[in-house]
């Protein structure tokens, strides 16, 4: 009979939302809004909200620009090579010529995913009220999901 008493962890289930730290709130929200399609979801004080989907992104302006050679996130786009370019016009620093991750004016590193590509989904709700009810995955990603036991066939 085990005597640990410890609780169980909690299981991780996704993100809510990412808080980024940027210079300045209207410059950013112009800088990403050359990449992305930006929906303000609000702003109040030093912070603003863009929806992602069913997630959001959270800006704070705090002055700071420290640049990291790590430290990143995955955000995951419908069309990779769009939002490439779009970060190239727009004057993002790229981590490696061609590659598919960059640097905003602040030092936020963004590693661009391209939606097809990868094991994560959107309930088919998100996507139909994003206008994206079309888009489907490669057979590697779908072998990724089937391997987790969720099949989409």
């Amino acid at each position: 009979m085990s005597t640990d008493t410890s609780p169980s962890p909690a299981r991780a289930l996704g993100f809510n939302h990412i808080a980024l730290e940027v210079g300045d709130i209207d410059e950013a929200l112009e800088f990403y809004g050359k990449i992305f399609d930006v929906k303000l979801r609000g702003r109040g004080g030093h912070m603003a909200f863009i929806d992602f989907g069913d997630q959001f992104l959270a800006i704070a302006a705090t002055g700071k620009t420290e640049q990291d050679s790590e430290r990143h996130f995955g955000l995951v786009v419908d069309d990779q090579a769009k939002a490439l370019a779009a970060a190239q016009a727009a004057g993002a620093k790229f981590l490696s010529e061609g590659g598919n991750t960059f640097w905003d004016p602040w030092g936020n590193m963004f590693q661009i995913v391209q939606y097809s590509e990868i094991q994560f989904l959107k309930a088919e709700p998100v996507l139909d009220a994003m206008g994206m009810s079309d888009v489907g995955k490669s057979a590697t990603a779908l072998e990724e999901l089937r391997q987790k036991g969720i099949d989409l066939s």
